[in-house]
């Protein structure tokens, strides 16, 4: 919880802020510290899509944002928050899709106002059209994009490892290992996004946001931000790409190099143990790796290199730590996104050498790591965790779910179905058995179009709105074969219960064969063999060409 405490010792600081008074030093959680930054960032938009681990911090802005477009006192938290003494000029929203979220975060910037851009790891896929686009377009206001990992994948359909979009899009990458970092890093963020003129991103995990800490508030930015530079225009698309290289990459890289973000913290014993082990870090790893040194008593003699900007990579700082060590472990998640750039030094062991596990790591991996750190490829015993095995609220439909019995009845001997990345891919594994595919949030129309017979596409509204309508818009002008049922609860379900938009006119609009099935306005039409809404089901599927059925049923959680 946000509480403003006792000013930290701060070399330098003085303990007062530009006007000549203290700076104010709070006790929060990473998230938190986040939003604080974005505050004192002058961030006037905040767009985001709903998903694990960034909904919680989103909240924090809506919260914001319902009080007041312009307040003096903002509460964090409902339960016996602390105030926060500062003016607030935010407007935050709910999109329905990444790439438009971050659209409109681009505009914003272009006129001179700072942006935010919250999405979960898998977003950044959609996303990353603009985003490397803007690059050498070039932006205007500070734009960040936070995105949120899922180590571990607790609500999630991949592990995938978001640093890599700093390499694909050439952007900086911000990866903060605890609130004190994070606060920085978002401020620093904003800044070094106006001096390159380009978004910055920054990823978090869970971990994060479960960490406290202290922060110490910097004064606060404000207006004017820069605005977009048409000069820009005077270079041609290949002559755009030449000039990011010679001027603004290299100053990322110096940012990499200099940065006291990027910090050492040395092993305090001398002599030649405190030479032979080092280890690299960034993210909320490097939090594991300083408890984990703790308890083995090993602080004294192993050297630790945090890093919390990753991209650029800070090459010429890692080459100077990896002098005079025998072995150094690079202790990262979810992918070795930075041992794959420097394994070639040859004393490196991490992912690659079976020293650490891929996707999410632990405190006990780093000490089995630490005690194998001399063996060239040690044997790491990772699990494999089952579907069937996990936890019953991650991975299976809910018990008192009004579309359970709908799943049931989907088990149709030779019917190919398509599910989604709502509720529906729940009901894949056994029991259930009744979705057979489910590759993205807003796929289930396109695949089903795949199937060589004409299959049944499930999808809920939110995925519909999301991405799936381009699907059904592709079915119906190409005319393929399908039945897409359409599960219209009204609400984002698996990600904290958003409003969804109501697409019945425009999907009417789309296709001529659309039905209306209201499982609540009678009981006894609960989907079943001999059911109303299976044989209309049925039916469907026995026609040519494409039809839809919207079943319309409250969510019982919302």
């Amino acid at each position: 919880m946000l509480k403003p405490d006792e000013i930290p010792e701060i070399p330098g600081s003085g303990g007062v802020n530009l006007n000549g008074e203290e700076k104010e030093a709070v006790s929060c959680n990473g998230f938190e510290a986040l939003y604080l930054a974005a505050l004192d960032s002058d961030v006037t938009l905040i767009t985001g899509v709903p998903g694990y681990p960034v909904t919680s911090l989103m909240e924090l802005f809506l919260k914001t944002d319902s009080i007041s477009t312009k307040t003096d006192k903002v509460s964090t938290k409902a339960d016996n928050a602390s105030t926060i003494s500062r003016d607030s000029t935010c407007e935050a929203r709910w999109l329905t899709n990444e790439k438009v979220a971050l659209e409109i975060a681009l505009g914003a910037s272009v006129s001179g106002r700072r942006a935010l851009v919250l999405v979960k790891h898998v977003g950044m896929n959609l996303l990353s059209d603009p985003l490397i686009t803007s690059v050498t377009h070039t932006t205007g206001a500070g734009l960040v994009i936070i995105t949120g990992d899922d180590p571990g994948v607790k609500g999630s359909q991949n592990e995938q490892d978001s640093r890599w979009y700093g390499r694909i899009a050439e952007v900086a990458v911000f990866d903060p290992v605890d609130p004190d970092a994070a606060y920085r890093a978002l401020r620093r963020a904003y800044e070094l996004s106006e001096e390159s003129r380009a978004p910055v991103i920054l990823r978090v995990t869970a971990g994060l946001e479960k960490t406290e800490g202290k922060i110490l508030r910097l004064p606060p930015a404000s207006a004017p931000h820069p605005t977009f530079n048409r000069s820009i225009w005077k270079l041609r698309m290949v002559e755009k790409h030449q000039h990011f290289h010679s001027k603004t990459y290299p100053m990322l890289e110096a940012e990499a190099e200099n940065t006291d973000l990027n910090e050492i913290r040395e092993g305090r014993k001398k002599g030649q143990e405190a030479e032979r082990i080092g280890i690299i870090s960034s993210g909320f790893a490097a939090s594991f790796v300083e408890d984990t040194l703790k308890k083995m008593d090993r602080l004294p003699e192993v050297s630790h290199l945090v890093l919390n900007l990753v991209n650029p990579l800070p090459l010429q700082k890692i080459e100077n730590f990896l002098k005079n060590k025998r072995r150094v472990l690079i202790a990262e998640e979810s992918e070795p996104f930075i041992e794959e750039q420097i394994r070639i030094a040859g004393n490196v062991c991490g992912k690659k050498t079976g020293h650490l596990p891929y996707g999410q790591i632990t405190p006990e991996d780093i000490s089995f790591a630490l005690e194998h750190i001399e063996e060239e490829t040690p044997s790491v015993s990772v699990d494999s965790v089952r579907a069937g095995d996990r936890k019953k609220d991650r991975a299976s439909i809910c018990d008192d779910c009004p579309y359970l019995p709908l799943y049931r009845f989907l088990r149709i001997p030779d019917v190919q179905i398509a599910g989604d990345m709502g509720c529906s891919v729940r009901s894949a594994p056994e029991p259930l058995a009744a979705v057979d595919v489910s590759f993205a949030l807003g796929s289930a129309i396109s695949v089903a179009c795949g199937f060589e017979k004409k299959g049944i596409a499930v999808i809920g509204d939110f995925a519909l709105a999301h991405s799936g309508i381009l699907g059904l818009l592709n079915a119906a002008n190409e005319g393929y074969e399908v039945l897409v049922l359409v599960l219209q609860n009204e609400v984002a379900a698996m990600t904290g219960g958003q409003k969804v938009p109501d697409l019945q006119k425009m999907v009417e609009a789309i296709v001529p064969d659309v039905s209306f099935f209201d499982l609540e306005r009678d009981e006894e039409k609960k989907p079943g063999p001999g059911s109303e809404l299976s044989d209309l089901i049925l039916k469907k599927l026995a026609l040519p060409g494409i039809s839809v059925i919207f079943i319309k049923c409250r969510c019982i959680k919302y």
